[in-house]
């Protein structure tokens, strides 16, 4: 029995922390489907059941991250800063975030629209050839400027860079960019830059700053372990925007 309750006690504590972080947005859906709305909700059955799924899976994936993804980051990036090889370490880096984002469901859909948009609009040939390819480009571009991000971001952890001058010069690039993007490219641009930061690519980068700070000596986890996303989100923006200029 006293093991039982061990066991349990993690997935209960769990269970209602899910509830505890949930409950703003039940109580903000609710409020203005009764009140403001005026009207029940249709399918509360399904809609009951289907909030249960989602506490069920978002405990199930926090407790994966904290269990798997987060350790293993930073497994792997004291190993490679043990190992001492800065190009071992700099391949990972960019493998990790071009691998986690080429295959990001959302980067997919977001590619796929963008395709079909350009076809309906002329930039590209009306053909289902034309349109793949240009998805695929689009996903390509999207996913090496998230590898370029993450290099960068763990060059500037070894060499100690301010992360606010980065992150400035970034935007302010972004903003004169704007100005002469193709106006058809610059809201993927923008799109491209928030579908990057999906729920695999979040935890290993983040546990990879971590873990990287962590076993440099001087390096403080709190101050150069995070800031990778910014980077992960910034370049995509960058790197389309060029594409459409240059394409």
């Amino acid at each position: 029995m006293k093991d039982s309750a061990r066991l349990l006690s993690p997935v209960l504590r769990r269970a209602v922390d899910t509830v505890r972080d949930l409950a703003p947005i039940i109580v903000v859906i609710a409020f203005f489907q009764l009140v403001v709305l005026q009207q029940p909700f249709p399918n509360l059955g399904s809609v009951i059941v289907g909030l249960l799924c989602v506490c069920v899976g978002l405990g199930l994936f926090v407790q994966g991250l904290e269990s798997g993804l987060f350790p293993l980051g930073e497994v792997l990036a004291r190993g490679f800063a043990h190992k001492g090889s800065l190009l071992a370490l700099l391949a990972f880096a960019f493998c990790l975030g071009f691998g986690a984002t080429v295959a990001e469901p959302a980067l997919i859909a977001v590619a796929a629209e963008a395709a079909e948009v350009a076809s309906e609009t002329g930039a590209i040939p009306d053909s289902d050839g034309a349109r793949g390819s240009y998805a695929l480009e689009l996903r390509l571009v999207v996913a090496a400027s998230v590898g370029l991000a993450i290099l960068l971001g763990v060059m500037r952890i070894l060499k100690g860079w301010p992360l606010h001058y980065l992150i400035i010069s970034g935007y302010v690039l972004v903003t004169v960019m704007t100005i002469f993007a193709p106006p058809e490219i610059i809201g993927v641009a923008y799109d491209s830059g928030g579908v990057t930061t999906s729920t695999i690519t979040v935890p290993l980068v983040t546990a990879l700053g971590v873990g990287l700070a962590t076993s440099i000596r001087g390096r403080n986890p709190m101050v150069d372990g995070f800031g990778l996303i910014a980077f992960a989100s910034l370049t995509p923006m960058i790197c389309v925007m060029a594409y459409g200029m240059v394409t």
